[in-house]
Protein backbone atom coordinates (compact mmCIF):
# COMPACT_ATOMS: atom_id res chain seq x y z
CA UNK A 1 0.00 0.00 0.00
CA UNK A 2 1.06 3.29 -1.23
CA UNK A 3 0.32 5.59 1.91
CA UNK A 4 1.39 8.68 0.45
CA UNK A 5 -0.26 8.14 -2.62
CA UNK A 6 -3.24 7.95 -0.42
CA UNK A 7 -2.89 11.07 1.16
CA UNK A 8 -2.16 12.67 -1.82
CA UNK A 9 -5.19 11.81 -3.06
CA UNK A 10 -7.64 12.16 -0.27
CA UNK A 11 -5.53 16.07 0.09
CA UNK A 12 -6.89 16.85 -3.26
CA UNK A 13 -10.39 15.64 -2.68
CA UNK A 14 -10.39 17.91 0.64
CA UNK A 15 -9.10 20.56 -1.60
CA UNK A 16 -11.55 19.88 -4.64
CA UNK A 17 -14.60 20.68 -1.36
CA UNK A 18 -12.84 23.46 -0.24
CA UNK A 19 -12.84 21.94 2.96
CA UNK A 20 -10.29 24.49 4.79
CA UNK A 21 -12.24 27.39 3.37
CA UNK A 22 -15.49 26.44 5.21
CA UNK A 23 -16.45 28.81 7.53
CA UNK A 24 -15.02 29.17 10.88
CA UNK A 25 -15.98 30.46 14.26
CA UNK A 26 -14.62 34.24 14.76
CA UNK A 27 -11.40 33.79 17.35
CA UNK A 28 -13.41 34.88 20.31
CA UNK A 29 -15.56 31.74 19.88
CA UNK A 30 -13.59 29.25 18.50
CA UNK A 31 -12.13 27.68 21.50
CA UNK A 32 -15.52 27.56 23.02
CA UNK A 33 -17.15 25.86 20.20
CA UNK A 34 -14.50 23.37 19.80
CA UNK A 35 -15.28 22.63 23.12
CA UNK A 36 -18.23 22.14 22.98
CA UNK A 37 -17.66 19.92 19.64
CA UNK A 38 -15.44 17.78 21.89
CA UNK A 39 -17.81 17.00 24.31
CA UNK A 40 -20.91 16.80 21.30
CA UNK A 41 -18.91 13.92 19.35
CA UNK A 42 -17.25 12.52 22.26
CA UNK A 43 -13.56 13.14 21.12
CA UNK A 44 -10.34 13.51 22.86
CA UNK A 45 -7.59 15.63 21.47
CA UNK A 46 -4.19 14.26 21.41
CA UNK A 47 -1.21 16.84 21.20
CA UNK A 48 2.50 17.12 20.88
CA UNK A 49 4.57 19.38 22.96
CA UNK A 50 5.40 20.88 19.23
CA UNK A 51 1.93 21.73 18.24
CA UNK A 52 1.11 25.76 18.94
CA UNK A 53 0.55 26.63 22.75
CA UNK A 54 -2.98 27.45 22.20
CA UNK A 55 -3.22 24.09 20.70
CA UNK A 56 -1.28 22.45 23.50
CA UNK A 57 -3.80 24.54 25.90
CA UNK A 58 -7.11 22.95 24.59
CA UNK A 59 -5.14 19.20 24.63
CA UNK A 60 -6.90 16.45 26.58
CA UNK A 61 -3.54 14.78 26.58
CA UNK A 62 -0.64 16.24 25.47
CA UNK A 63 2.99 14.80 25.54
CA UNK A 64 5.98 12.98 23.28
CA UNK A 65 5.20 10.43 20.70
CA UNK A 66 5.59 7.55 23.72
CA UNK A 67 3.02 8.90 26.12
CA UNK A 68 0.59 9.93 23.10
CA UNK A 69 0.88 5.99 21.87
CA UNK A 70 0.03 4.87 25.23
CA UNK A 71 -2.54 7.03 25.72
CA UNK A 72 -4.13 6.08 21.89
CA UNK A 73 -4.25 2.73 23.13
CA UNK A 74 -6.43 3.08 25.57
CA UNK A 75 -8.99 5.98 25.02
CA UNK A 76 -12.82 5.24 25.02
CA UNK A 77 -13.71 8.06 23.12
CA UNK A 78 -15.23 7.24 19.64
CA UNK A 79 -12.97 9.76 17.65
CA UNK A 80 -9.14 10.62 17.69
CA UNK A 81 -8.11 14.04 17.00
CA UNK A 82 -4.80 13.96 16.95
CA UNK A 83 -3.01 17.26 16.78
CA UNK A 84 0.51 16.39 15.85
CA UNK A 85 1.76 14.80 12.45
CA UNK A 86 1.24 12.31 10.04
CA UNK A 87 2.98 9.15 10.96
CA UNK A 88 0.96 9.86 14.77
CA UNK A 89 -2.03 9.31 14.04
CA UNK A 90 -1.62 6.44 11.83
CA UNK A 91 -0.23 5.09 14.70
CA UNK A 92 -3.23 5.97 16.54
CA UNK A 93 -4.93 4.36 14.08
CA UNK A 94 -3.38 1.26 14.09
CA UNK A 95 -2.98 0.69 17.50
CA UNK A 96 -6.92 1.48 18.14
CA UNK A 97 -8.25 0.14 14.81
CA UNK A 98 -12.16 0.75 15.86
CA UNK A 99 -11.42 4.46 16.48
CA UNK A 100 -12.31 7.04 14.23
CA UNK A 101 -9.04 9.09 13.92
CA UNK A 102 -9.05 12.73 12.46
CA UNK A 103 -5.99 15.00 11.66
CA UNK A 104 -6.57 18.78 11.23
CA UNK A 105 -4.51 18.61 8.26
CA UNK A 106 -3.43 16.29 6.42
CA UNK A 107 -0.24 18.07 4.87
CA UNK A 108 1.20 17.52 8.46
CA UNK A 109 4.14 15.20 7.39
CA UNK A 110 7.29 14.71 8.92
CA UNK A 111 10.85 15.17 6.91
CA UNK A 112 12.49 12.39 9.35
CA UNK A 113 9.80 9.72 7.97
CA UNK A 114 10.05 10.95 4.64
CA UNK A 115 13.47 10.51 4.61
CA UNK A 116 12.72 6.96 4.49
CA UNK A 117 10.51 5.68 1.23
CA UNK A 118 9.17 1.68 1.94
CA UNK A 119 10.78 0.45 -1.44
CA UNK A 120 14.30 1.86 -0.77
CA UNK A 121 14.41 0.59 2.58
CA UNK A 122 13.01 -3.08 1.80
CA UNK A 123 15.61 -3.24 -0.47
CA UNK A 124 17.94 -2.13 2.40
CA UNK A 125 16.55 -4.78 4.78
CA UNK A 126 17.02 -7.49 2.34
CA UNK A 127 20.67 -6.65 2.18
CA UNK A 128 20.86 -7.74 5.58
CA UNK A 129 18.90 -10.86 6.16
CA UNK A 130 20.22 -11.52 9.77
CA UNK A 131 19.37 -8.08 11.56
CA UNK A 132 16.59 -7.46 13.66
CA UNK A 133 14.71 -4.13 12.49
CA UNK A 134 14.19 -1.16 15.13
CA UNK A 135 12.65 1.86 13.76
CA UNK A 136 12.16 5.22 15.47
CA UNK A 137 8.52 5.41 15.88
CA UNK A 138 8.70 8.89 13.47
CA UNK A 139 8.32 6.95 10.43
CA UNK A 140 5.21 5.29 7.86
CA UNK A 141 2.93 2.16 8.62
CA UNK A 142 4.69 1.09 5.60
CA UNK A 143 7.44 0.88 7.79
CA UNK A 144 6.74 -0.21 11.10
CA UNK A 145 5.47 -2.74 9.21
CA UNK A 146 8.37 -3.72 8.31
CA UNK A 147 9.70 -3.67 11.44
CA UNK A 148 10.68 -6.21 14.25
CA UNK A 149 10.27 -3.30 16.89
CA UNK A 150 9.75 0.44 17.39
CA UNK A 151 11.27 2.28 19.49
CA UNK A 152 10.65 6.16 20.73
CA UNK A 153 13.26 8.91 21.74
CA UNK A 154 12.09 7.89 25.52
CA UNK A 155 12.41 4.03 25.50
CA UNK A 156 14.99 3.73 22.67
CA UNK A 157 18.08 2.75 24.89
CA UNK A 158 15.99 0.25 26.74
CA UNK A 159 14.38 -1.32 23.40
CA UNK A 160 18.43 -1.77 22.02
CA UNK A 161 19.08 -3.43 25.38
CA UNK A 162 17.08 -5.39 25.28
CA UNK A 163 17.69 -7.31 22.27
CA UNK A 164 20.46 -10.35 22.68
CA UNK A 165 23.90 -8.85 22.31
CA UNK A 166 24.90 -11.30 19.42
CA UNK A 167 21.96 -10.40 16.84
CA UNK A 168 22.59 -7.62 14.60
CA UNK A 169 20.20 -4.67 14.21
CA UNK A 170 19.06 -2.43 11.75
CA UNK A 171 18.50 0.75 13.02
CA UNK A 172 16.19 3.45 10.83
CA UNK A 173 15.36 6.15 10.06
CA UNK A 174 17.21 8.67 11.91
CA UNK A 175 20.68 8.47 11.56
CA UNK A 176 21.81 11.04 14.61
CA UNK A 177 19.45 9.06 16.95
CA UNK A 178 21.35 5.96 15.77
CA UNK A 179 24.34 7.12 16.37
CA UNK A 180 23.98 8.22 19.63
CA UNK A 181 22.30 4.88 20.83
CA UNK A 182 25.94 3.27 19.37
CA UNK A 183 27.62 5.86 21.76
CA UNK A 184 25.14 5.17 24.74
CA UNK A 185 24.40 1.30 24.13
CA UNK A 186 27.99 0.11 22.38
CA UNK A 187 25.94 -1.78 20.25
CA UNK A 188 27.19 -1.90 16.63
CA UNK A 189 24.33 -1.23 14.04
CA UNK A 190 23.18 -0.80 10.75
CA UNK A 191 22.26 2.89 10.39
CA UNK A 192 19.42 4.37 7.79
CA UNK A 193 20.72 7.88 6.46
CA UNK A 194 17.87 9.31 7.42
CA UNK A 195 17.32 12.50 9.59
CA UNK A 196 14.98 15.52 10.75
CA UNK A 197 15.75 18.73 8.93
CA UNK A 198 14.26 20.44 12.42
CA UNK A 199 17.32 19.20 14.48
CA UNK A 200 20.07 19.26 11.89
CA UNK A 201 19.52 22.92 11.28
CA UNK A 202 21.44 23.60 14.83
CA UNK A 203 24.47 26.33 14.04
CA UNK A 204 27.22 24.13 16.14
CA UNK A 205 29.25 27.52 16.31
CA UNK A 206 25.99 29.67 17.27
CA UNK A 207 25.56 27.28 19.97
CA UNK A 208 28.93 27.89 21.18
CA UNK A 209 28.61 31.55 20.54
CA UNK A 210 25.54 31.38 22.65
CA UNK A 211 27.31 29.41 25.59
CA UNK A 212 29.80 32.61 26.13
CA UNK A 213 26.95 35.12 25.97
CA UNK A 214 25.09 32.74 28.43
CA UNK A 215 27.80 31.09 31.02
CA UNK A 216 25.48 30.15 33.79
CA UNK A 217 23.17 28.29 31.03
CA UNK A 218 22.86 24.73 30.53
CA UNK A 219 22.49 23.39 27.26
CA UNK A 220 20.40 20.62 26.83
CA UNK A 221 19.32 18.64 23.48
CA UNK A 222 17.16 16.22 22.29
CA UNK A 223 19.33 12.97 19.97
CA UNK A 224 17.89 13.71 16.72
CA UNK A 225 19.93 16.60 16.72
CA UNK A 226 24.02 15.95 15.12
CA UNK A 227 26.67 14.59 17.45
CA UNK A 228 29.13 17.84 17.56
CA UNK A 229 26.06 19.34 19.02
CA UNK A 230 24.87 16.29 21.47
CA UNK A 231 28.65 16.56 22.45
CA UNK A 232 28.59 19.73 23.78
CA UNK A 233 25.51 18.91 25.60
CA UNK A 234 24.75 18.72 29.43
CA UNK A 235 21.66 16.79 28.90
CA UNK A 236 20.79 14.81 25.96
CA UNK A 237 17.23 13.43 26.28
CA UNK A 238 13.97 13.12 25.03
CA UNK A 239 11.24 15.96 24.99
CA UNK A 240 9.70 14.26 28.29
CA UNK A 241 13.36 13.99 29.43
CA UNK A 242 14.10 17.37 28.70
CA UNK A 243 10.99 18.77 30.41
CA UNK A 244 11.36 16.82 33.01
CA UNK A 245 15.45 17.73 33.35
CA UNK A 246 14.75 21.68 33.53
CA UNK A 247 11.92 21.27 36.04
CA UNK A 248 14.41 19.60 38.38
CA UNK A 249 17.83 20.83 37.69
CA UNK A 250 19.16 23.32 40.20
CA UNK A 251 20.15 25.50 36.93
CA UNK A 252 18.04 28.44 35.98
CA UNK A 253 18.60 29.17 32.43
CA UNK A 254 18.27 26.83 29.60
CA UNK A 255 19.74 26.74 25.70
CA UNK A 256 17.55 24.50 24.26
CA UNK A 257 17.96 22.60 21.11
CA UNK A 258 15.08 20.77 20.03
CA UNK A 259 11.80 21.96 18.47
CA UNK A 260 10.32 25.08 20.05
CA UNK A 261 7.32 24.48 20.59
CA UNK A 262 7.76 22.59 23.98
CA UNK A 263 8.98 26.02 25.22
CA UNK A 264 5.46 26.38 25.85
CA UNK A 265 5.58 23.87 28.40
CA UNK A 266 8.75 24.25 29.96
CA UNK A 267 7.81 27.74 30.74
CA UNK A 268 4.90 26.27 32.53
CA UNK A 269 6.28 23.95 34.34
CA UNK A 270 8.98 26.17 35.90
CA UNK A 271 7.72 29.92 35.54
CA UNK A 272 11.10 31.17 37.33
CA UNK A 273 13.30 29.98 34.90
CA UNK A 274 14.55 31.17 31.56
CA UNK A 275 14.54 29.15 28.38
CA UNK A 276 16.42 30.00 24.94
CA UNK A 277 16.11 28.54 22.10
CA UNK A 278 19.49 27.11 20.49
CA UNK A 279 19.85 28.89 17.23
CA UNK A 280 19.73 27.62 13.68
CA UNK A 281 22.18 27.99 10.36
CA UNK A 282 19.33 30.53 8.43
CA UNK A 283 19.79 33.67 9.92
CA UNK A 284 16.11 34.39 8.96
CA UNK A 285 14.69 32.28 11.72
CA UNK A 286 15.68 32.46 15.72
CA UNK A 287 14.66 29.27 16.04
CA UNK A 288 13.68 25.53 14.65
CA UNK A 289 10.86 25.07 14.35
CA UNK A 290 8.72 22.28 12.30
CA UNK A 291 6.72 23.82 9.60
CA UNK A 292 4.81 19.97 9.08
CA UNK A 293 3.30 20.78 13.05
CA UNK A 294 2.74 24.72 12.69
CA UNK A 295 0.31 23.39 9.78
CA UNK A 296 -2.57 22.52 12.35
CA UNK A 297 -4.06 25.84 13.75
CA UNK A 298 -7.31 26.54 15.55
CA UNK A 299 -9.28 27.08 12.47
CA UNK A 300 -8.54 23.41 11.40
CA UNK A 301 -8.81 21.96 14.86
CA UNK A 302 -12.41 23.77 14.56
CA UNK A 303 -13.40 21.95 11.07
CA UNK A 304 -11.62 18.58 11.86
CA UNK A 305 -13.77 18.16 14.65
CA UNK A 306 -16.91 19.74 12.79
CA UNK A 307 -16.84 18.00 9.53
CA UNK A 308 -14.61 14.43 11.23
CA UNK A 309 -12.34 15.09 8.78
CA UNK A 310 -9.74 14.16 7.50
CA UNK A 311 -9.88 10.95 8.35
CA UNK A 312 -7.20 8.32 8.76
CA UNK A 313 -7.64 5.14 6.60
CA UNK A 314 -5.22 2.42 6.53
CA UNK A 315 -5.76 -1.27 4.99
CA UNK A 316 -6.16 -3.66 7.67
CA UNK A 317 -3.42 -6.19 6.64
CA UNK A 318 -0.90 -3.12 6.63
CA UNK A 319 -2.64 -1.73 10.26
CA UNK A 320 -1.72 -5.68 11.76
CA UNK A 321 1.53 -6.05 10.12
CA UNK A 322 2.26 -2.18 11.88
CA UNK A 323 1.16 -3.23 15.13
CA UNK A 324 3.17 -5.98 15.90
CA UNK A 325 6.38 -3.87 16.19
CA UNK A 326 4.40 -1.09 18.29
CA UNK A 327 2.97 -3.94 20.89
CA UNK A 328 6.76 -5.39 21.16
CA UNK A 329 7.53 -1.58 22.09
CA UNK A 330 4.55 -1.41 24.79
CA UNK A 331 5.44 -4.59 26.36
CA UNK A 332 8.91 -3.51 26.61
CA UNK A 333 8.19 0.19 28.17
Amino acid sequence: MDTKLDLKIATTTLAARGYLNLPVPSRDTIVSEIKRLKKEKNAVILAHYYQNKDIQELADYLGDSLYLAKIAAEVEADMIVFAGVHFMAETAKIINPTKKVVLPDLKAGCSLADSCPPADFKKFKEQHPEALVVTYINCSADIKALSDIVCTSSNAVQIIESIPKDKQIIFAPDKNLGRYLIKETGRDMILWEGSCIVHEAFSFEKIVTLFKEHPQAKFIAHPESESQVLDVAHYVGSTSGLLKFVKEDDATEFIVATEAGILHEMQKRAPHKTFIPAPVEDDTCACSECAFMKLNTLEKLYLCLEHELPEILLEENLMIQARLPIERMLEIG
